[in-house]
């Protein structure tokens, strides 16, 4: 949901961030300065943008700005991800669009939620559906992610082009047909388009199927759901999957995946302490 936009808001929001700013550390001159912070012409410079039409917009008379220069605006600024999107709500009604700017690891903090979970599988995964983080039940469970190359470890390219993962599938053509739908819609929503058409065009001309089920144009939230898992040694596993958006990272998703029922949950902790590892698909179904 979106509100109104308020210049005169806007405009105090700004001069308290520019008020702020520490112009020694910027290169700026160091003669003395009335008031703390940018003037508002060494603002509307770093922004490229006029200093007459910059001083009506703190004054709350300069019309609401464009999204670019808004975003050269809050560059000037040196706002924080959170202080961008409040300056977007106050000046324009919404948060701005989302820039994908996939990073490489986790935090540790988020590595230690992950093994909090113990004999609960548990995984990170980014928006182009790589997964990136796991514990160690999901290694035994899942897939033993840390054997494989990195590249490997694509949702994607594995259940279209890994013969094994589609034999461990119950329904391959359900699973498959949706992981293509949330995979398009996570992609679009974290602002990663570019790299979903490089991947998705790499998987068209690999795979006949992945190429029918994307032209279907389909979209999916992953949500939650029940997994069903054929494991080489403790059979089929029904497991209830959730997911969570990591916050701050738009390109990010926790999976967690708890036992559907009691008799799975005890061949799990078995599975886990026992550290048996067999590389089945990590997809939903």
């Amino acid at each position: 949901m979106t509100v109104d936009s308020d210049n005169s808001s806007l405009g105090i929001y700004l001069r308290d961030r520019r008020t702020r700013m520490d112009p020694i550390a910027l290169g700026m001159p160091s003669t003395r300065r009335r008031t703390p912070g940018l003037r508002r012409e060494e603002v509307a410079q770093r922004a490229n943008i006029s200093a007459t039409w910059y001083t009506w917009l703190e004054q709350g008379r300069g019309g609401a700005p464009s999204a670019e220069v808004l975003h050269r605006i809050a560059d000037a600024l040196l706002l924080t991800d959170v202080e961008r999107e409040h300056a977007f709500i106050l000046g324009l009604g919404r948060p701005p669009e989302i820039r994908y700017h996939p990073e490489c690891g986790i935090t540790p903090r988020l590595q230690r939620v992950l093994d909090s979970f113990g004999s609960t599988p548990a995984l990170v995964r980014t928006a182009m559906w790589d997964v990136l983080a796991w514990n160690q039940a999901a290694s035994t469970v899942l897939s033993d992610y840390g054997q494989m190359p990195v590249r490997e470890r694509n949702v994607l390219r594995r259940m279209f082009l890994d013969p094994a993962v589609r034999e461990a599938q119950l329904d391959w053509e359900s699973v498959a047909s949706f992981i293509v739908a949330v995979f398009r819609a996570d992609a679009a929503r974290a602002g990663a388009s570019d790299g979903m058409h490089v991947l998705a065009e790499e998987l068209c001309n690999a795979s006949s199927d992945f190429e029918r089920m994307w032209r279907n144009n389909a979209v999916q939230q992953s949500g939650e759901g029940i997994k069903h898992v054929r494991h080489r040694t403790a059979g089929l596993l029904a497991l209830e999957y959730s997911t969570f958006l990591v916050e701050g990272r738009p390109d990010l998703a926790m999976l967690v995946y708890n036992p559907a029922d009691s008799e799975t949950a005890i061949v799990i902790k078995a599975l886990v302490e026992a550290q048996v590892r067999w590389p089945v698909d990590d997809a939903q179904d």
